[in-house]
């Protein structure tokens, strides 16, 4: 599966309503940390069935940001049933970001 631009007219139905898990991972175009994850992220998104992978552009998306309370890029939260049960800030190896997801 790939990655799924997250914006506040889709959210609801892509992350809110999602039976599956929800990876989010909050970036920006000028963020070079964000830059590093990307690949890796798309990376796994390529790799498990089990879960969905959103990326939400902070800048394009300042409102989802807030509701997440989001003061640092990157910022990775995994979601199940509409709530956060698991986040963490900046980049991260592809073994802790799938760990995020057990």
């Amino acid at each position: 599966m790939s990655t799924i631009k997250i914006t506040s007219d889709n959210f609801e139905q892509e992350v809110l309503k999602s039976d599956k898990t929800v990876l989010l991972d909050f970036w920006a175009p000028w963020c070079a940390p964000c830059r590093m994850v990307a690949p890796v992220i798309d990376e796994i998104a390529g790799e498990v069935t089990n879960a969905k992978f959103g990326k939400i552009n902070i800048d394009e998306q300042p409102e989802l940001a807030t509701a997440f309370g989001i003061m640092s890029i990157p910022t990775l939260a995994v979601m199940k049933n509409g709530k956060i049960v698991n986040s963490m800030v900046g980049v991260r190896p592809k073994a802790s970001i799938l760990k995020m997801l057990s």
